[in-house]
């Protein structure tokens, strides 16, 4: 049997954190969640970065504190660690269990390369429609994507046997971009619509109700 990965980032790939953090943040401060948002998206990159490396659970607390500032907003100490309570709660996109239960039926292994700590994950996989094989972490390579840690242990662990392996993402910054220079087949989930630059991913698809055909041709090509 052949040895064919299919490896993804989780959130906003495979989990919609855009409506978990929004919806936070209206629970935080009514009538204000679209603009936490924004401002979250903007911060926690900038946070991950900044530093030695620190657990995701304090990337998102930070990251809170700065975006309730960005928006005039007043967060108590309480409430800053309300993304890590509501997280094992954020739903998956909808169109991602008959995609995985399509592929996995043509025999592919599933892998989440995420930027969460494992118990994050560990309660976020409850809500995922399918099993994952194998799963790397921010706090199992003590850094985040679009380092190139992620990629380089399940390299290191999975992919020097894999007769094809792809990995499929949402976020061109921190996946489609560092995928693109270690050589590895990328599949970008823009979910956003948005105007980077596609030329740097193998395939462009909308949403996951693409991902099979995508697959099937990438396959085939290589």
């Amino acid at each position: 049997m052949s040895d064919r990965w299919l490896t993804f980032d989780c959130f906003g790939t495979l989990i919609d954190w855009r409506h978990g953090i929004q919806t936070t943040g209206e629970l935080l401060f009514p009538g204000r969640g679209a603009a936490f948002l924004d401002a979250y998206i903007g911060i926690e990159a900038e946070v991950e970065s900044e530093g030695s490396f620190k657990r995701y659970r304090a990337v998102l607390a930070e990251a809170s504190r700065r975006a309730a500032r960005q928006i005039g907003a007043d967060l108590k100490a309480d409430d800053a660690t309300a993304l890590v309570s509501t997280i094992p709660h954020w739903p998956p996109f909808g169109d991602v269990g008959p995609a995985l239960a399509e592929l996995r039926r043509e025999g592919w292994r599933f892998a989440v390369l995420t930027n969460c700590d494992r118990d994050i994950i560990a309660l976020t996989q409850r809500r995922l429609p399918a099993n994952f094989d194998a799963v790397v972490t921010a706090e199992d390579v003590s850094a985040y994507k679009p380092d190139p840690a992620h990629f380089r242990l399940f390299q290191s662990t999975f992919g020097s046997s894999a007769d094809t392996w792809i990995h499929v993402a949402q976020s061109y910054f921190h996946d489609i971009r560092p995928a693109h220079e270690l050589g590895i087949t990328r599949i970008w989930v823009n979910r956003q619509g948005e105007t980077s630059d596609p030329s740097l991913a193998d395939a462009v698809i909308g949403g996951l109700a693409e991902l099979p055909g995508a697959v099937s041709r990438l396959s085939k090509v290589s």
